[in-house]
């Protein structure tokens, strides 16, 4: 067994074959994987391994294309031949209108990725898939590059190739610890002997924990027991001269596809079970749990309305085994957080259809430092400190029992709520306040008029629509008072802290005591990589800001780039303090009642900090907006929040002051131009195609990324956000819209919402340059309509920034 390699992939299931495989893809052969036992002797080996093009957004649609196209490649290599049924075809099912919006959005997200879905009614349904009735149906989305595999063959097939380029896999080589040096280096300790190694890589499946406990981290990684059957063989499908479509039904919570010439059914059941929560054998090899066929008797009556041919024939064989699920239902593939040189690729519920794009775009981060779609979706980084096993299993279940129902728009599933709050929490709902989450956090959304108002989960505009124009109303005419709970906040100091800072961001940094700047960070490929606002406190302090969902990421970011001999400290505030957001025309005045010192524009214009009082609690104020009116951010420490709150109220009563919530600040902060970080900033992009110029200043001495943004610079902006008015009042574009242009694809949307104040249906969207220009005639596909739309310029409410400076 080697002593010295360069990367480690632990896990030797579907997860670690593809990482070792890419790895070498990406030109690395020093790489070696390690299993406990032999290959596929997880999960991997009992999977229904079904292959899909469908996911839930372009990232994971992008890695299951890949997936797709590297299996078909495998299963056509003569070398090494494997059974891939490709092309059957697949049908999710929907008996909702609801349901079939949700699918024509997705439809239109995956055109953007050259995948090609298909809308069905129930009878082309049942045309395609004779077994299925048409009761109680509405239709379909249709995918013809549907299908399944053989999850072992598939797996010798990807270490045989990664052998072929060097790799090396010891199989029955159980990891016992695993020590990280000062250099940050690795040692694997095994039963068979020590390998150092630069790099280690978590592939672990429902071992994910053991591993991670020997790196003093844990993964919010769940597993949940699921169960299928096949059947004896059905003549219909012997007889019918062709393989069945695979089907998944949110209707009945279950899947099918064709198995020989039977059927293969598995269940996603509401009374359904996690597994090992308390430890797993270390003897449960290849291994299953027990059959508990009662546990699935209401979604198998279901399946049965659906099929009527399952009553008719008998069951070959039960299989009930763990698969895996984090408590958002994506997979954890990147760094992990607070390590260095650690990776990870976990989690993974539908393991063998996305694994191979999982591997490609793991692989890419290792070697390169980022992959060629932005993965924040699917980055370990998302999560924080909150997902401790109890959440993790809550979350889980959930996931489990909606595993086919898609979430809307402003949807928020109440599994594991509330987690993260503040001592507003509670006041803030006696007030009538209906939650959204961010990061774990309780956030206003907006103010309910009843307790017993639930609006409608819709792709279009919901009857929240006229409530969240109402606090737009007030902001804008008086004066509006929310919570931003969780928002990022580090304190950086240190005698080297400013040069730190003006290194890691691309523009121009305030050296400036009682300033307030933004700044944008980039990778070392000149992309986009984090937004932060810098405040320079009067007393000399640094403060860097940012999205709350960025505390893991730009703490490990920030981490990784502070030299050994720097001067430079970064701590958390995070957890510390919450703001309170004072929005309006008589911002002002409310401020100047709670307050004695000096709140005029000449004492504290636009873009100033300073620290101060309100009423009786102590404040760091900023004079900032995203809401595009006068506006403060007040960072109150937790333990007096509520006592600033009262104080604002208060003082408001007089001046109109309404609470306000996020959905209407997401309206006001597209009709000002702004951006939201991994929704619109993505790595994918520079800040030059993102429409970010004024925060790019080339003539600086350096700057992480400048070299390489100037070679794009010299080869030209290919691609370009816009904004777009879109002609109509019935639904948003949603992220991942696709832009069109005499029937072609020419960009994509990333954030849309109704502008209140300028009365305008807006989007942001990256289109090809030449379809850039103002006024140029584009259309969006919203759910499935052709759209008309316009290039406007960025930011139509107050161009000249009037409001915000008043």
């Amino acid at each position: 067994m080697k002593s010295r390699t360069k990367v480690v992939v632990i896990g030797g299931g579907i997860a670690g074959c593809s990482a070792l495989y890419h790895l070498t893809k990406e030109g690395w052969s020093d790489v070696v994987l390690v299993e406990r036992n032999e290959l596929t002797s997880g999960t991997t080996w009992h999977s229904a391994a079904q292959v899909t093009n469908f996911g839930m957004n372009q990232t994971m649609v992008g890695l299951k294309t890949h997936s797709i196209n590297l299996y078909k490649e495998l299963a056509d290599d003569p070398e090494y031949p494997i059974n891939y049924h490709h092309g059957d075809g697949g049908i999710r099912l929907a008996n909702t209108e609801a349901q079939l919006e949700g699918y024509r959005h997705f439809a239109s997200m995956a055109r953007g990725m050259g995948v090609d879905f298909e809308m069905i009614d129930a009878q082309e349904c049942a045309r395609r898939h004779p077994l299925i009735s048409t009761d109680n149906l509405l239709g379909g989305l249709w995918d013809p590059l549907d299908g399944d595999i053989d999850p072992a063959q598939l797996c010798q097939a990807l270490a045989h190739r990664a052998r072929k380029a060097g790799a090396m896999i010891y199989r029955n080589t159980p990891v016992v610890a695993l020590t990280q040096h000062t250099d940050d280096t690795w040692t694997v300790h095994t039963e068979h002997g020590d390998i150092d190694c630069d790099i280690v890589v978590n592939a672990c499946g429902y071992r994910v924990n053991e591993v991670g406990s020997m790196m003093g981290v844990h993964h919010p990684v769940m597993s949940m027991e699921h169960q299928y059957f096949l059947t004896e063989e059905i003549p219909a499908i012997k007889k019918s001269g062709h393989r069945m479509p695979l089907l998944r039904c949110p209707i009945s919570d279950y899947y099918s596809r064709q198995e020989k010439n039977g059927l293969l059914i598995g269940f996603y059941e509401q009374n359904c079970k996690t597994w090992g929560m308390d430890g797993i054998d270390p003897n449960f090899v290849n291994a299953l749990c027990p059959d508990d066929l009662d546990r699935i008797s209401d979604t198998l009556e279901g399946a049965f309305e659906r099929m009527p041919v399952l009553m008719e024939v008998g069951i070959h064989t039960v299989v009930n085994g763990p698969i895996t699920y984090t408590i958002d239902g994506a997979p954890l593939v990147g760094p992990i957080p607070g390590k260095r040189n650690a990776f990870c690729i976990i989690g993974l519920r539908a393991g063998l259809g996305e694994g191979g794009g999982l591997g490609w775009l793991l692989a890419q981060q290792i070697v390169h430092g980022e992959a060629c779609y932005d993965s924040w979706c699917i980055d370990p980084r998302r999560f924080t400190g909150h997902t401790n096993v109890e959440l993790t299993a809550l979350k889980a279940i959930e996931d489990y029992q909606n595993e086919f129902r898609f979430h809307f728009p402003h949807e928020h599933r109440p599994a594991g709520r509330p987690m993260k709050t503040t001592p507003l929490t509670p006041i803030l709902a006696a007030e009538g306040a209906e939650f959204t989450v961010v990061n774990g956090w309780e956030r206003i959304e907006y103010i309910k008029p009843t307790p017993d108002f639930h609006p409608s989960l819709t792709f279009k505009f919901d009857e929240a629509f006229d409530i969240v124009a109402a606090e737009v109303s007030n902001v804008s005419n008086n004066v509006g008072l929310t919570e931003v709970s969780g928002f990022n906040r580090f304190e950086i100091s240190g005698s080297d802290a400013r040069d730190f800072l003006d290194r890691m961001v691309c523009g121009r940094v305030t050296q400036k005591l009682g300033k307030v700047g933004l700044g944008y960070l980039l990778n070392r490929y000149g992309m986009l990589k984090g937004e932060a606002t810098i405040a320079n406190l009067p007393d000399g302090r640094i403060w860097y800001g940012s999205a709350a969902a960025a505390e893991f990421h730009d703490m490990d970011w920030l981490q990784k780039h502070i030299q050994p001999d720097e001067d430079v400290q970064v701590k958390s505030l995070t957890n510390d303090y919450t703001i309170l957001v004072l929005a309006g025309p008589n911002s002002r005045k409310v401020l100047s009642d709670v307050s004695r010192d000096d709140w005029t524009k000449e004492s504290f214009p636009w873009l100033s900090v300073r620290e101060g009082f309100i009423g009786i609690a102590p404040a760091v104020i900023m004079s900032v907006s995203f809401s595009g009116e006068l506006a403060y951010e007040i960072h109150v420490p937790n333990n007096q929040l509520y006592s600033a709150y009262l104080a604002l109220r208060n003082a408001g009563e007089k001046y109109g002051m309404q609470l306000f919530g996020a959905r209407a600040v997401d309206s006001m902060r597209m009709e000002k131009g702004y951006l939201h970080w991994k929704a619109d900033i993505l790595t994918e992009f520079d800040p030059f195609e993102t429409g970010l110029n004024r925060f790019v200043k080339m003539n600086k001495v350096d700057f992480i990324g400048k070299a390489e943004l100037q070679q794009r610079i010299e080869r030209s902006v290919v691609q370009k956000m816009i904004t777009l008015h879109i002609d109509g009042r019935d639904a948003p574009a949603h992220s991942g819209a696709s832009v069109m242009l005499d029937n072609k694809v020419v960009g994509t949307v990333t954030s849309g919402d109704w502008g209140y104040r300028t009365e305008m249906n807006l989007a942001y969207a990256f289109v090809a340059t030449e379809f850039s220009a103002e006024g140029t005639e584009l259309s969006v596909d919203i759910i499935g309509n052709l759209t008309s739309a316009k290039v406007i310029s960025s930011g139509p409410y107050d161009p000249e920034y009037l409001r915000i400076k008043a």
